[in-house]
């Protein structure tokens, strides 16, 4: 490579590069004797299962560029004082998984999530460390930050460009910034390709829906149920990677392209979700959820004899009216064309560069794109009157599509004119609607980075912008007045025909007096628009740069050790921007006001390492750290000092003591702000009035109910009198109360955390490395997201103002229903971002590797990581009681997580290296529904649900197998199955009311869909 072509790469490139949103990356090279992966990675475990992943492949590590996570120092050993968990790109290829969420949720420190899946979710994929919420977790993409906190997608990174995944487990503030509170997670990405590399994967599931329990269920309410074998679920993921190494090695240019698609599997394609269910606590008897959305239509006459009757259309044609929930046919599932797996399309690019300058000045950039595109599916329906208001639907007497059977009791004795109905029709022979999704975005990062004045220094000077695009198209309402006109209906020459054809000529009669009527002309009619739309865009600019130098180099080095004393310097500057807007439309449906939100953050940070002893007799190392860091929000006043303190004490090489202990403290994200302040109303995804009686799910009579879920004492709490209790004049229209999102003010959270353990590395026992570390994070004044089910749940069991304040009642009526385009100031559950007192997560972490050489039979590789939670949970409030949530699932914990979670992976390679072997053990740890809890772990005790019956969830334990075949170092062919016995989610009634979640009778801590089946196949040129 020219000297003048050098000079002018690097004239043209450096304010670029200043510009750019950086792959900012810690990096070093090894000392002569030091193991590559060690250095890389800073934990010996880590390290360990590293090394054996790509011996098994005889892949070289990358020697020009080692990323350390945890630290901006760059020094040759450097080793981290808190644990750190890696995800080898090997691990991904043996699930052969297709998003990024996949591979998190198997680690037991992961709380699992499936955004993907979650039927009310935007498709952002995030992650979430322990059970500390979205927004504590950083995520970096090479070293830095991967987007807006709480505003990214994990989904921009293709799997099968990973290298590895370090999750650092604790607080990580003062070297990051303020919001690494209950870890960080670091994706390393393959750069630096040259050739070609053509890589596809295609997956699905091979099920067997056997009877359970809600398969009686669904019998009981007529509902079809599909059983036996059943093969769906289709993914497909295709990458296409191509570099080159130009002037001798000094500059490589790689890019790729990466196509994902899955396909949609529904609620009810399988048997534990064949319609939702909840149970009688007496009986532990399950119920499914029934809808007066029939397809052979519903009609509820609003005058005369039968006002307020509740009739279906008879099934079998006959031209009469039988009860609701009569028999097949006359109540419908509404939540079986809801997703299990949503359908997406899903492409992504990107580029990397790297040009070697000087041998002082190394230009480097990483640019991604992505397009996510998918949909919830919903029933093809014509709503009742009551989602437009009070006025009913009306329909002339002298209707030809009214049998005389009809006509009698909708009209009585009157032949013209018309009378007041209600009707509820669904077209289940049309396709249904979509809600869908659009999530967009960029990442473009670059920076220089490079050695000064005789290597002792490091500079790294980078750059991040990242934009998020999210937008969302609600499914349109059926035209009020279209439904009115396609009523009205007379004989034309024998031709039925709308009353008002002379000034709509475009108005379709519309028979509503049969079964089964799949007219698409006039679904088409009906439905005119979308009922709105909504977005948002999340924007970071970041600008960071980091001195670190080796003070060794002029004698500042301990008397008792080898190595000097290391530092590092770093300043940075962040741009936050977040804008949520909506259309007319959905203003006029849901209220709420367009927001945009800003936020600037200017911080200060400085490391220190101090290596007091090394290679003396009792003490390999004693070493000491610390960091300490000013961040200045614009928003606030003052600034915010975060800092850590660390020591490792390794008394022999075959064992080593770390600790941490971290402050941190967390300014609201712009996200949180929206959420916290902008207010709008919804009743999607709601739940009934506790309080309210309930019709009876197995009776056709519209007037038989059941008794309210709380107690009379509960409900006097949330402001009711007592002659409002168990009657039906408090219950929400359609069991759906309205929710009130945002109206909160939020202050910082500070937070603590602390790690200590212990690494073993037994000479005696070679290829042996072990580590349990105990965590301990504790957050007070703690930012969180508080649902409609917790603070109504929470009122009901405390009667605390903390919980009440979010169950706001008609004055009057009493009711939790309001109009929600209204802006209603009254009649709602409140739900969104708001403070609390204290939220805690403690735990024990395992980790260990294990090489075993089996000489002329290959290779064994053992690898284990598991998690011990010890607390989860908190105070909402300094007069609530105590919380742990370990283990138990429901009311005030949510899914919450087990008490011990782990995965071992046992891969054999073959002596040549060609075949590799690989099972895969998951355990979870039994829970237990919160109703139950022991009254030591403060959870709140609601003696009237106290079940006898579903009372928790068994140890779950799933076996994965994978096989690849690596020919001439040039194809591989992969095989694996995921969950190979097939084992269903466990069945929990009443998820959603407990849990908030999917209507599908289940947590996301299990493989919701059953077995997988999984091939791919990778060729390079």
């Amino acid at each position: 490579m020219t000297m003048a072509f050098k000079e002018l790469l690097a004239t043209t490139c450096c304010l670029a590069a200043l510009l750019a949103a950086p792959a900012q990356a810690r990096t070093t090279t090894p000392a002569a004797g030091q193991d590559q992966d060690e250095a890389a990675i800073g934990d010996p475990v880590a390290s360990a299962k590293l090394a054996a992943d790509r011996a098994r492949i005889d892949a070289p590590a990358d020697r020009d560029e080692i990323i350390v996570t945890g630290t901006r120092i760059v020094r040759p050993n450097t080793q981290s004082a808190a644990p750190i968990t890696t995800v080898t790109t090997a691990d991904i290829a043996a699930q052969g998984a297709v998003t990024v969420e996949d591979v998190m949720n198997r680690l037991p420190q992961v709380q699992a999530n499936s955004e993907q899946n979650y039927a009310e979710s935007d498709g952002r994929q995030r992650i979430k460390l322990r059970n500390l919420g979205y927004e504590r977790t950083l995520t970096l993409l090479d070293g830095l930050r991967l987007g807006l906190q709480n505003g990214l997608d994990v989904g921009v990174i293709p799997t099968a460009l990973i290298e590895r995944i370090d999750v650092l487990n604790g607080g990580a503030s003062s070297v990051y910034g303020s919001d690494a509170i209950s870890g960080v997670v670091n994706f390393i990405l393959k750069k630096n390709y040259d050739g070609i590399s053509l890589t596809g994967n295609y997956s699905f599931f091979n099920h067997d829906n056997r009877q359970n329990a809600v398969t009686e269920a669904a019998g009981r309410a007529f509902f079809p149920v599909r059983t036996g074998m059943a093969n769906d679920g289709g993914r497909v993921d295709v990458s296409l990677t191509a570099g080159k190494s130009l002037f001798n090695g000094d500059v490589n240019v790689s890019g790729f392209v990466n196509y994902r698609q899955s396909d949609q599997v529904s609620l009810d394609d399988r048997t534990t979700s064949a319609c939702e269910v909840s149970q009688v606590v007496a009986t532990g008897v399950l119920n499914c959820t029934r809808s007066t959305y029939t397809q052979a239509g519903t009609i509820v006459p609003q005058s005369g004899a039968n006002a307020g009757r509740t009739l279906v259309n008879n099934p079998d044609g006959s031209g009469t009216f039988v009860n609701f929930n009569s028999g097949p046919g006359t109540a419908t599932d509404p939540f079986d064309n809801l997703p299990f797996q949503r359908s997406f399309k899903r492409i992504n690019a990107g580029g990397f560069l790297s040009a070697r300058l000087s041998d002082d000045i190394e230009l480097y950039s990483t640019a991604l794109f992505y397009r996510d595109r998918s949909f919830n599916t919903l029933p093809n329906r014509v709503f009742s009157f009551t989602a437009y208001g009070s006025t009913p639907f009306q329909v002339n007497c002298d209707n030809p599509f009214l049998s005389s059977s009809q006509r009698t009791t909708l009209c009585g004795a009157q032949t013209t004119g018309t009378v007041p109905l209600d009707v509820r029709y669904r077209f289940d022979g049309l396709p249904p609607v979509e809600t869908r999704y659009e999530n967009q975005g960029v990442r473009i990062s670059g920076g220089l980075r490079g050695r000064v004045l005789d290597d002792a220094w490091s500079y790294d000077v980078a750059g991040v912008f990242s934009r998020n695009k999210g937008t969302t198209n609600y499914p349109g309402f059926p035209d009020f007045a279209r439904v009115n006109r396609s009523l009205n209906v007379v004989n034309v020459n024998g031709t039925p025909a709308c009353v008002a054809r002379a000034t709509d000529p475009a108005c379709v009669p519309f028979n509503a007096f049969i079964p089964n009527n799949n007219s698409a002309a006039v679904n088409n009619y009906l439905f005119t628009d979308v009922d709105g739309t909504e977005g948002n865009v999340s924007q970071l600019w970041q600008v960071l740069a980091v001195l670190s130098g080796n003070l060794g180099k002029y004698g500042i080095t301990s008397p008792l050790a080898d190595q000097g004393v290391a530092v590092a310097f770093g300043s940075e500057f962040r741009a936050e921007r977040f804008t949520s807007t909506a259309d007319q439309q959905f203003r006029q449906t849901n209220g709420g006001t367009d927001a945009t939100y800003r936020q600037n953050v200017f911080e200060v940070n400085a490391e220190v390492q101090v290596p007091l002893i090394e290679k003396r007799r009792f003490t390999e190392l004693l070493q000491v750290n610390g960091g300490y860091r000013v961040s200045k929000y614009n928003r606030l006043d003052g600034t915010f000092n975060t800092w850590k303190v660390e020591g490792l004490w390794a008394p022999i090489a075959d064992v080593t003591f770390r600790g941490s202990y971290n402050k941190a403290q967390r300014a609201p994200t712009v996200i949180e702000a929206v959420q916290a302040s902008n207010i709008n109303y919804v009743t999607n995804g709601s739940r009934n009035d506790p309080c309210a009686s309930r019709p009876d799910p197995n009776s056709a009579n519209p007037n038989v109910r059941l008794p309210a879920t709380a107690s009379l004492q509960q409900c006097r709490l949330t402001g009711l009198p007592d002659s409002f209790y168990n009657t039906a004049a408090i219950s929400c229209p359609d069991q759906l109360c309205t929710i009130r999102n945002g109206g909160f003010g939020l202050t910082p959270e500070t937070a603590y955390t602390t790690t200590f353990g212990v690494v073993l590395r037994p000479r005696f026992l070679k290829g042996l490395t072990i580590s349990v570390d105990r965590f301990l994070i504790n957050l007070n004044d703690s930012i969180g997201y508080f649902s409609a089910n917790d603070f109504l749940n929470g009122c009901l069991t405390t009667g605390l103002d903390y919980y009440c304040r979010g169950v706001v009642r008609n004055p009057g009526s009493f009711t939790l229903s309001s109009p929600p385009a209204g802006n209603p100031t009254t009649g709602y559950i409140a739900q969104g971002t708001s403070n609390g007192y204290r939220s805690k997560s403690h735990g024990w972490d395992f980790q260990g590797q294990y090489t075993l050489g089996l000489g002329g039979a290959g290779s064994l590789d053992l690898s284990f990581n598991g998690s011990l939670m010890t607390l989860a949970g908190g105070q909402d409030s300094p007069d609530a009681v105590p919380r742990n949530c370990v283990g138990y699932y429901g009311p005030g914990c949510g899914e919450s997580l087990p008490k011990w979670k782990h995965g071992l992976r046992t891969t054999w390679t073959s002596p040549d290296k060609v075949i590799n072997l690989s099972v895969n053990w998951r355990h979870i740890a039994p829970m237990t529904i919160a109703y139950n809890a022991d009254a030591s772990t403060g959870i709140p005790i609601d003696a009237p649900q106290r079940r006898r019956f579903f009372t928790g969830v068994d140890a779950y334990d799933y076996i994965d197998l994978s096989t690849s075949f690596d020919i001439a170092k040039s194809f591989t062919l992969r095989i694996s199955v995921n969950n190979l016995f097939d084992r269903d989610p466990p069945v929990i009634p009443d998820s959603r009311n407990l849990l908030g979640l999917l209507r599908n009778n289940t947590m996301y801590n299990y493989d919701l869909l059953g077995r997988q089946i999984v091939a791919g196949a990778s060729v390079r040129f």
